[in-house]
């Protein structure tokens, strides 16, 4: 049963699952918009807006916490040098979701996902 459980399952188990939003995270970082199904731009958002949150505080603690995290370097540098400073006056909603149609193959609504 499914009682009180949070979270979209995306018809995937639980490793692939994790896998595909830490590429999403990822990739959303380094190239700060993608297009994606709205499922995964919606389950990926609270993700990224936390990561962001914890990369305002430019220390150590905020690098080792991006690293478990993120898939590569570059990404971690660019959250705590560009993108935390980018938003230390605000407190939350650092992204927007546009929805952009649906996908020709199989109707899949698909959005595109960027930092404000």
């Amino acid at each position: 049963m499914r009682h009180r459980k949070n979270g979209k399952t995306l018809d995937r188990k639980n490793g692939p699952r994790k896998a595909l939003y830490r590429n999403l995270a990822t990739s959303l970082v380094l190239y700060e918009h993608i297009n994606t199904t709205l499922a995964k731009a919606k389950a990926v958002r609270p993700i990224v807006e936390r990561l962001v949150t914890v990369s305002k505080d430019k220390s150590l603690t905020s690098r080792r916490k991006l690293n478990t995290y993120l898939m590569v370097e570059p990404a971690v540098n660019k959250m705590l040098e560009e993108i935390g400073p980018r938003y230390t006056g605000r407190d939350g909603g650092y992204l927007r979701i546009i929805k952009l149609g649906t996908r020709q193959g199989d109707g899949a609504e698909i959005a595109q996902i960027q930092f404000v």
